[in-house]
Parts: structure tokens; C-alpha cells; sequence
């Protein structure tokens, strides 16, 4: 089972490090990394659990989709940040959903502030209107999955 382990953190650090970057220097988050993403998490869950493990994996990427995308009809987040956040989801059972929510959000407040604070002490004015006057939610979501991953494992 340390295999599979190794295999499942490797699986979420490697697609948590692309979205991050992809949503960092594009702000696109793409379907292509979004599907796998998901695909490779409920991948993992049932080999690991079997057919129950599939069931609470997929259930707590249903409900992230649910709440990614109520966050996106309210202009808090973008579509693929909801997308991201669901296949992120994937990788964990539904009953770390607190958890993993709690460790986003930590995360996205500590990115917020380096964000806007290092634009603001480097002068960077930047339209608000423009893609990249926005955070991009992937760094923080991806951070979160990693940090969520760690204690789990500690």
C-alpha cells in the first residue's frame, strides 16, 4: 500500500503543480487537465477502496462541483477554478470535504496576500477588468489538495 501512497500523492502534486502553473501564466485551467485530473483520482480511490472508495470519492467531487460552480454564478471564482476544484476533490473521500475546503481557503488568503501585497509594494497597476488583475484560484486550490495530502499522511 506505501506504493499506492506514493503513487497517489505523486499523481495530485504532479497535476496540482501543472493547473498552478496553467492558471498562474494562462488564467486557463483547462477541460484536457480538469478530466484527468478527476479520471486519475477516481482511479486511485478504487484501486485503493474498491467500489465504496469510488462512491466517496466521487460523491465529494460532485458536491465540489456543486459549490465551484456556485461560486462561479456569484463572480467569486472562474468556471475552471470550479472544475479544478472538483477533479482536486477527487483525490480525497467526501469525508475530508472540511478539510479540504478549510486548507483552500487557507491557502487562497495567504496567496491573496502575496498576490496583492507584492503588486502593491512592486507599483504593478493592473486593470481589474484584465484576466490578469485576477488571483488565480488554481495556486491556492492546488496548495490546499498538497497541504490537505501532508496531514493526512502525518
Amino acid at each position: 500500500m506505501m506504493a499506492l501512497a506514493s503513487v497517489w500523492f505523486g499523481a495530485l502534486s504532479v497535476f496540482s503543480a501543472t493547473g498552478a502553473a496553467l492558471d498562474a501564466f494562462t488564467r486557463r485551467l483547462p477541460n484536457w487537465l480538469c478530466g484527468l485530473m478527476l479520471l486519475a483520482g477516481l482511479v486511485l480511490a478504487f484501486v485503493d477502496g474498491g467500489i465504496s472508495a469510488l462512491g466517496l470519492h466521487f460523491a465529494h467531487s460532485a458536491v465540489a462541483l456543486a459549490i465551484g460552480y456556485g461560486l462561479f454564478a456569484i463572480g467569486v471564482w472562474g468556471g475552471g477554478d470550479g472544475k479544478f476544484y472538483a477533479a482536486t476533490a477527487s483525490f480525497f473521500p467526501i469525508t475530508q470535504i472540511l478539510g479540504l475546503m478549510v486548507a483552500i481557503t487557507l491557502c487562497g488568503l495567504v496567496v491573496a496576500i502575496l498576490w496583492f501585497g507584492g503588486r502593491q509594494i512592486a507599483g504593478v497597476k493592473i486593470s481589474k477588468d484584465s484576466d490578469f488583475g485576477k488571483l488565480p484560484y488554481g495556486l491556492p486550490i492546488a496548495a490546499g489538495a498538497i497541504v490537505q495530502a501532508v496531514m493526512l499522511a502525518s
